[in-house]
């Protein structure tokens, strides 16, 4: 017997296909910039409680009653937190010695200059006398053809030039054991530029920590940012040693 093969007659049978993964990549994708967007400020609002004024008390009263030089500079970084300061890197005609931009003003080398200022030591005069005699010994980065008691002392270049030479220059670690209070940091920031900064305590729990004072922008702030940048300096300046 003969079997007659029937025709089909209709749409051919279609090969099942693979759905694709890209739509629930795209949804995990908005999921984690959603949930990172309700997380930082968390973080940020935890991170700002951390270092709150009262911490800053207690940790400067701390620091006050120790005997070292380097802590009482890490106090007096810590005190200039709890001022509310505009970023300005204008160039002001100042009064010399002990000459100062507006006090509601500054940068982050004003951090240092304030601080060791409330100490007793004057930056200003101090860089500009060692720059009237050596002018040729620091960087040739500006225009000047001769000090200017205005602004070197407000250059993060001509502060490294100065700790090396009045102070120590230390190596720069990636270990935070390696810096103690006091000490005077530069990084180099993703633009190009130099930034500079002083180490304290971490706050509260965390005062054995080595954290940062420094004015990036905000004014002088209190944060975990020791190694957050890259370290092109390390500095210790203590007057009278």
């Amino acid at each position: 017997m003969n079997h007659i093969p029937i025709e089909y007659i209709g749409a051919a049978p279609q090969k099942k296909r693979r759905r694709s993964s890209l739509g629930g990549w795209l949804l995990l994708g908005i999921a984690l910039v959603t949930g990172w967007m309700f997380i930082t400020p968390f973080f940020e609002n935890a991170k700002a409680s951390e270092a709150s004024d009262s911490n800053v008390s207690e940790a400067i009263s701390a620091l006050t009653q120790r005997d070292d030089l380097g802590s009482k500079i890490a106090a007096e970084a810590l005190r200039r937190t709890l001022s509310k300061i505009q970023h300005d890197s204008a160039y002001y005609h100042i009064d010399f010695p002990m000459g100062d931009i507006p006090a509601d003003r500054g940068k982050d080398v004003d951090v240092v200059i304030r601080s060791y200022r409330a100490l007793g030591t004057d930056l200003q005069q101090l860089i500009h006398e060692d720059i009237s005699s050596n002018f040729r010994n620091y960087p040739q980065l500006y225009d000047n053809k001769e000090p200017d008691k205005n602004i070197d002392h407000r250059r993060v270049p001509n502060l490294q030039r100065f700790f090396t030479r009045s102070g120590e220059d230390l190596p720069v670690s990636k270990n935070r054991a390696d810096y103690a209070f006091g000490d005077l940091v530069v990084w180099r920031l993703v633009d190009g530029s130099p930034h500079i900064g002083i180490v304290v305590p971490g706050p509260g729990t965390r005062q054995d920590e080595k954290w940062v004072v420094h004015n990036i922008g905000n004014g002088p702030e209190w944060a975990d940012s020791l190694l957050d940048f890259s370290t092109i300096g390390h500095y210790r300046y203590l007057p009278g040693k």
